[in-house]
């Protein structure tokens, strides 16, 4: 009995369904076949020391099917799209790195949270008024495209990334603040200042952690993000 494995379904490829000891004679023996976990038998005969059974008959008694194609005779079983749906394909994890959904609404989040950093820096250096709703309107949209992250997350990789890339939001909400309180306070900023803070190396260093496992399609924490 030879197995073939199609997309989608089981297959068996039956050309001779049962082989074993026998009588080495050339006329027919007959006995019966029991398939474990199912009721019933199959009729078997032993002809020249192999036992052979009717296919038509072995279906019959496993709930499945016959489909012919020239003299190949395929036998599908219940149950097997369902068995297949549950495994991965070859070379792949039973659970996946990250999901399409979550993996595009991280990579939306990160690219807010790097054009809010520029922000932030260009207004320093350019002496901008700084208000908390103009900080608000680079919050706004990377708080959005976290909880989309949040709902796509289905993989346990999805969910370790995104427990991340919320803490990268949070990070660059603490610069935020900071600098926008200095201000208030009419303290003295450079962007110099800023990027040695070691808040905003964290930031840079987070975010090309996640951006690094976002290319690989894999979940490795570094510890850039904590």
């Amino acid at each position: 009995m030879r197995r073939l494995v199609r997309p989608g379904w089981l297959t068996l490829v039956v050309f001779l369904l049962v082989t074993g000891a026998g009588s080495s004679q050339g006329n027919p023996e007959s006995g019966t076949l029991t398939v474990s976990g199912h009721a019933g038998e199959v009729p078997v005969i032993q002809i020249s020391g192999r036992s052979y059974v009717a296919i038509d008959t072995l279906a019959q008694l496993m709930n499945g099917s016959l489909g012919y194609q020239g003299r190949q005779i395929t036998l599908t079983l219940p149950g097997a799209t369902r068995t297949e749906q549950t495994l991965p394909p070859a070379g792949q994890s039973a659970n996946p790195a990250f999901s399409r959904d979550f993996l595009k609404a991280a990579i939306e989040t990160l690219s807010d949270i790097r054009e809010w950093r520029s922000a932030l820096l260009v207004a320093v250096e350019n002496g901008y008024k700084m208000t908390d709703a103009w900080l608000e309107q680079y919050h706004a949209p990377a708080a959005k495209n976290l909880r989309l992250a949040s709902i796509a997350a289905t993989t346990a990789s999805d969910r370790d990334a995104l427990r991340l890339l919320s803490k990268e939001l949070d990070h660059m909400q603490e610069l935020s603040n900071r600098v926008l309180t200095a201000r208030k306070n009419l303290s003295y900023i450079t962007p110099d200042s800023i990027k040695k803070d070691p808040l905003d190396q964290k930031i840079l260093k987070c975010a090309r952690s996640l951006a690094a496992m976002a290319a690989s399609g894999e979940f490795q924490d570094d510890g850039s993000c904590r």
